[in-house]
């Protein structure tokens, strides 16, 4: 008796998502904007001035924390694609040959790993740093966003800043983002559904490719235009841009304290790293 075999499936790589909150209502969902935007920047500039290993694992900690708070499904990451782990191969290989303390050898031969260490910890840093601006993303609707950058900026209001038309700039530009993504993979779908005859001559394939491009290009420009006016017309009946920023927008309680968290764990890595962690690693 023989049973008939099930073709495999070619799983189709997952896109990358953003400014599209992952639905929930946990904690990290109802935290303000303003905090999220805060912690964002406050933990930017402190990796800036500090990228070292212990800085990094309390980030990526508190990352991980939030990713688990937050309820994130492990379908929301999208696929890397097999030329991002080459190049990744590739850069830590030539990295290696930098040298550098600390060494280990092999026999008779000594390599210095210091190369390698400094690419990996640069690699690290830059996915903690991704995922920190995925969470406030997969978090956080776009339409909070210019309330809270508004309460934000308020004190720059005595300085004549037009705080208000930037909010508003801001979010108009959030929410224009995934349409026009979506868009423009419509028109690249479409563009290659297309007939494309058959070219001998590099001359006419480089003529062929340039008009592609212009038509592409005319396409895409055609189409933000029409977005542009379909959200014009929504703001115009739902009271003009000035809604957009006035919604009432401030901090709780759960706010302060997770400020607070991350003001202390952040202080702790820096002194670990300064002191004790750091000196060790460095030696």
């Amino acid at each position: 008796m023989t049973t008939a075999s099930t073709p495999p499936t070619n799983r189709q790589p997952k896109p990358v998502v953003l400014l599209r909150p992952v639905p929930g209502r946990t904690v990290i969902h109802e935290m303000w904007a303003g905090t999220k935007l805060i912690v964002v920047f406050g933990l930017g500039v402190f990796l800036t001035f500090y990228p070292g290993w212990v800085p990094i694992g309390a980030v990526g900690l508190m990352v991980a924390v939030a990713i688990w708070l937050a309820r994130i499904p492990r379908g929301t990451l999208p696929t890397v694609p097999k030329w991002l782990w080459l190049l990744l191969i590739l850069g830590g290989v030539t990295a290696a040959f930098a040298g550098g303390s600390p060494d280990i050898a092999l026999g008779s031969m000594q390599f210095g790993l210091g190369g390698l260490l400094n690419f990996l910890r640069i690699t690290v840093l830059s996915i903690v740093l991704l995922a920190l601006g995925a969470m406030v993303s997969w978090t956080t609707n776009v339409s909070e966003f210019a309330p809270a950058v508004a309460t934000l900026g308020r004190p720059l209001r005595r300085l004549r800043v037009p705080i208000e038309d930037w909010a508003v700039a801001l979010a108009l530009a959030l929410r224009a983002f995934p349409m026009l993504i979506d868009e423009f993979r419509v028109l690249y779908a479409a563009r290659k559904l297309r007939p494309r005859p058959v070219l001998t001559s590099r001359r006419a394939k480089r003529k062929r490719w340039s008009a592609e491009m212009v038509d592409l290009l005319a396409a895409a420009i055609t189409v933000a235009l029409r977005r542009g006016d379909e959200m014009g017309d929504a703001i115009a009946a739902r009271g003009g841009t000035g809604q957009i920023s006035a919604a009432p927008s401030t901090p709780k309680t759960r706010d302060w304290v997770t400020l607070a968290i991350v003001v202390v764990v952040s202080a702790i890595a820096l002194v670990l790293e300064l002191t004790i962690l750091g000196t060790s690693a460095a030696s």
